[in-house]
């Protein structure tokens, strides 16, 4: 079956339906009215001309698949989903790691490319997986490094980034910026750590530390700019300039980070498109409509509140699992 190509009405046309069957058909947020007739922005009425196109795909959590052209790029792909306990009120750090392969292989395709944010199990855990079957290059921090090669990457295939660097890819370019993992109500990190040198081989989630955080910018030769958070925090400084097309932002899990959303869009300059992104129960079936636990609903629903408020002109767009969604 084809993949819908969309503009941005169109985008917002097909997220409305998804938002619907999740019970969030409001928080499609289309802004100021646009006439049918208007094109598209181009670099004088927009951002950037647009010429390539690049389709998403939403794994939930915070991972993507995105596919330019016939080349594929993964952001934090977790598709194995087991359970922990986290959604139940317990979560047990022995839980041991297993990675669904069949479904992981169903729907990754042939990347080239994979960019870790963190370290944390339902970022990293079918990374390895991927990387020694597909021979994918990884990008992530010092953690993911050396968690890479405990879990059997080859040092060839894995690349330590730090923030900073702008990496070209030929048909799309990869700005790293340094960030920062979100706070839970006690004002810390869930199994917080550092992997400085090569340790065991990981077999629990206790195992996968945060191990700092990283977002990355993924600007599409001709086409657009997006940008790609796996957890809900950041530092001003660094995003500051970026003006990215679409934003896949993370859901708060508390309200420990002062005016996250405010502060975050304002330095994004009011991305056109934001996407709310690690708001599913990732660990129930990989099926649509995304769940969302009892707990979350509300937050997600004062998250899209807030980007309303925030940025008025921003579209809102809720994502469905493995949709296609193609922004020209």
């Amino acid at each position: 079956m084809p993949e819908p190509r969309l503009d941005r009405r169109g985008l917002l046309r097909t997220a409305a339906v998804g938002a619907a069957a999740t019970g969030l058909a409001a928080t499609v947020a289309p802004g100021p009215a646009v006439a049918a007739t208007r094109p598209a922005p181009t670099a004088a009425t927009g951002r950037r001309a647009r010429g390539a196109t690049a389709t998403f795909r939403w794994f939930g959590t915070a991972g993507w698949r995105i596919d330019i052209g016939s080349r594929t790029v993964l952001v934090d792909p977790y598709l194995s989903r087991y359970r922990t306990g986290l959604f139940d009120g317990g979560m047990d750090l022995a839980t041991p790691l297993t990675v669904a392969t069949g479904t992981v292989d169903e729907h990754v395709g042939r990347p080239e490319t994979v960019l870790v944010t963190h370290s944390h199990w339902d970022h990293f855990n079918d990374v390895p997986h991927i990387a020694t079957t597909t021979g994918a290059r990884v990008l992530g921090t010092m953690t993911t490094y050396q968690l890479g090669l405990a879990s059997g990457i080859p040092s060839g295939q894995l690349g330590l980034v730090k923030g900073g660097e702008v990496l070209d890819f030929g048909d799309y370019t990869v700005e790293v910026v340094a960030s920062l993992h979100s706070r839970n109500a006690a004002y810390s990190i869930g199994i917080p750590g550092l992997r400085l040198s090569r340790p065991a081989k990981p077999a629990t989630v206790a195992d996968l530390p945060e191990g700092d955080t990283l977002a990355y910018q993924l600007s599409i030769r001709n086409g657009p700019a997006v940008f790609f958070m796996g957890a809900s925090d950041f530092v001003e400084r660094n995003v500051t300039g970026l003006r990215p097309d679409i934003a896949m932002v993370a859901m708060a899990a508390s309200g420990a980070t002062h005016d996250y959303l405010p502060r975050l869009l304002a330095a994004l300059d009011h991305p056109e498109i934001v996407v709310p992104v690690h708001w599913d129960n990732f660990e129930t079936e990989l099926r649509n409509p995304p769940p969302i636990a009892p707990a979350d609903r509300p937050r997600l629903e004062a998250m899209i509140t807030a980007i309303r408020k925030a940025s008025p002109r921003s579209r809102i767009v809720v994502p469905e699992y493995l949709t296609g969604y193609t922004f020209g």
